[in-house]
C-alpha cells in the first residue's frame, strides 16, 4: 500500500458498531472514512471495550487515508487491518488526553452509547475541541436542541464549537469552516 499523503487536518473520530443503535452505522462510518481520507485528513480512532470502528477504518485505508488507532488493553486489531498503527495506552484518561492533543476537533458519527460516552469523556477532560455530529435520522437532535435553546443564549460564538451535519461531505464542509473560524 502506498503511504498516505496526509494534507488536510488531524481528528479525532468517534465510532461504535456494537450495541443498539443506527442499523446504517457501518455504512456511514465507511462514507465518512472515504471522504475524510479523500479529503487528507489524518483520522485517530478510539477502540476500547472491544469497540473497533472497522467499517470506517477499513474504507479509510482503502481510499489510502491515514488512520491511526488509540486502543486499551482488550484490542487486537482484525488480522485485515494488520498495517494500521496502532497505540495501547492502558489508562482511560491518559488515552483520552492523548487523544485530544493528536487532534483539532472531534467528529461523532451515529452508534451507540459507547461513542457518545467516549466522546463526553474526551470533551470534558481534555484542551477544547470543535465538536461535529453526524446528524443522520436525527441521531443528535436532542444534543441540537440543547445547543439551539441553551448554548446559543448563553455562550457567544458556540458554533464556533459544535455543529450538525447531515452527509459525510456536509460534515467534511463544516469541519472546515470551523478550523477557519476558530480563535487563534
Amino acid at each position: 500500500m502506498v503511504p498516505p499523503a496526509v494534507s488536510g487536518p488531524s481528528v479525532a473520530i468517534f465510532a461504535s458498531d456494537k450495541g443498539p443503535g443506527d442499523p446504517e452505522r457501518a455504512s456511514l462510518m465507511s462514507e465518512v472514512g472515504r471522504v475524510f481520507a479523500r479529503k487528507g485528513a489524518r483520522m485517530v480512532c478510539l477502540a476500547e471495550g472491544g469497540v473497533i470502528p472497522v467499517p470506517l477504518i477499513t474504507a479509510a485505508r482503502t481510499a489510502n487515508g491515514d488512520v491511526e488507532v488509540l486502543a486499551d488493553a482488550s484490542i487486537v486489531l482484525p488480522p485485515a487491518l494488520a498495517e494500521v498503527p496502532i497505540t495501547v495506552i492502558p489508562d482511560r484518561v491518559e488515552r483520552l488526553a492523548r487523544l485530544a492533543a493528536m487532534t483539532q476537533a472531534f467528529i461523532v458519527l451515529p452508534g451507540s452509547l459507547a461513542s457518545i460516552s467516549a466522546l463526553f469523556d474526551a470533551w470534558a477532560g481534555g484542551p477544547p475541541r470543535p465538536v461535529l455530529m453526524y446528524n443522520r435520522h436525527r441521531a443528535f437532535e436532542a444534543v441540537r436542541g440543547f445547543a439551539v435553546d441553551v448554548l446559543a443564549a448563553s455562550i457567544s460564538g458556540y458554533d464556533r464549537n459544535i455543529q450538525f451535519a447531515d452527509n459525510a461531505e456536509d460534515l467534511w464542509g463544516k469541519l472546515v469552516w470551523v478550523l477557519e473560524h476558530r480563535p487563534r
